[in-house]
């Protein structure tokens, strides 16, 4: 009788150590409510084509979807694992200038913050920039929802102030590569943005101002240019604009420098007339849901929100997330070297 006694002992002790494996954790108290998580509304894996490349969610302008990479989107309990993780946080912890926030109430805000979080943590899964595209998922065509949704008193269609932070500038040299193994036609663009920036009451700078402030690019167009045809639509990470591929400012892991659509960064002018009339808006012009600041002081905040404020600007040149990525610049090595200073 001891005998089965021990017996039962061990084996119920082995299934008690076995349970973490195979059941969900307990929900916390500061874990979201499952039921108002943005639905991804896509499946991976749709129509391989051998390449590691699948269907996406999002058509492009030929009419067929654009490709994404075959994992994309993840299971949907590590996605809500990682959305928890980061809520809890108040940003995303693989991208800690990426803020985000998670309202519970059913404002046109609150949706669209939460959306956002959705959005941030989906593009920043395994690092900075490092994870999937919008196209893997219906957020586009959600958020699209939300902003035709008729407008009552209380609500606000503005993604809230809380999400602040440009995640352009924190870009992994490996980003790239890892984002999506696709080369597809034009991707429709995204209004779900990656994050905004908050504005705040500092005096409108001058020209004289923004032009001797606004960051370098520390980088040329057209350096070594390989003669294939590429564009690059930053959202998306996909083709759509431009005449070829050359090396960038940013090398990837391979020790290689990270190839950019050879059109950029832009020509200084170009960039600084953008830029102007970006800090003048107090928003991204063609893309209107990124905030931006532009102070003129050289604190630590400001020098970053300059450099946010450049980045973002970049990014849009041509619409909502159609422009020059980071690795076209030395941003994120700037964004270093100015934290590093403030650690010092």
């Amino acid at each position: 009788m001891l005998f089965v006694k021990v017996f039962l002992t061990v084996v119920l002790a082995g299934s008690v150590a076995a349970i973490p494996f195979r059941v969900l954790r307990p929900q916390s108290k500061r874990d979201v409510d499952p039921a108002l998580v943005p639905s991804f509304g896509w499946q991976s894996g749709v129509n391989p084509d051998g390449t590691g490349n699948c269907d996406g969610a999002v058509n492009g302008t030929n009419g067929k979807p654009i490709e994404v990479p075959c994992q994309c989107p993840p299971n949907s309990t590590f996605f809500l694992a990682a959305l928890n993780r980061n809520v809890a946080a108040g940003f995303v912890t693989t991208n800690p200038t990426v803020k985000l926030s998670f309202p519970t109430d059913n404002s046109t805000a609150s949706q669209s913050a939460r959306l956002n979080a959705a959005a941030v943590t989906l593009q920043n899964l395994e690092g900075p920039g490092v994870g999937c595209p919008i196209s893997s998922t219906t957020f586009s065509a959600q958020q699209k929802a939300i902003n035709a949704e008729t407008s009552t008193p209380g609500s606000s269609s503005a993604i809230p102030a809380t999400s602040t932070t440009a995640s352009a500038i924190s870009v992994s040299p490996s980003a790239t590569p890892k984002m999506s193994t696709a080369a597809s036609t034009t991707a429709a663009a995204c209004t779900v943005p990656t994050s905004t920036a908050s504005t705040n009451g500092s005096v409108t700078p001058t020209d004289e101002q923004i032009t001797s402030l606004a960051p370098p690019l520390g980088w040329q167009a057209g350096i070594n240019p390989d003669g294939k045809d590429q564009i690059y639509d930053i959202l998306e990470a996909h083709s759509l604009l431009g005449t070829g591929n050359c090396d960038g400012a940013v090398n990837g892991t391979n020790g290689k420098p990270i190839l950019i659509p050879c059109q950029c960064p832009p020509d200084q002018t170009n960039y600084i007339a953008n830029l102007t009339a970006n800090i003048r808006a107090g928003h991204v012009i063609l893309n209107p849901t990124v905030l931006l600041t532009f102070p003129t002081d050289n604190s630590t905040a400001s020098q970053n929100a300059r450099l946010n404020a450049a980045a973002v600007t970049i990014q849009n040149l041509n619409g909502a997330g159609k422009g020059c990525p980071i690795v076209a610049t030395t941003f994120s090595a700037q964004q270093k070297a100015i934290n590093a200073e403030s650690t010092s």
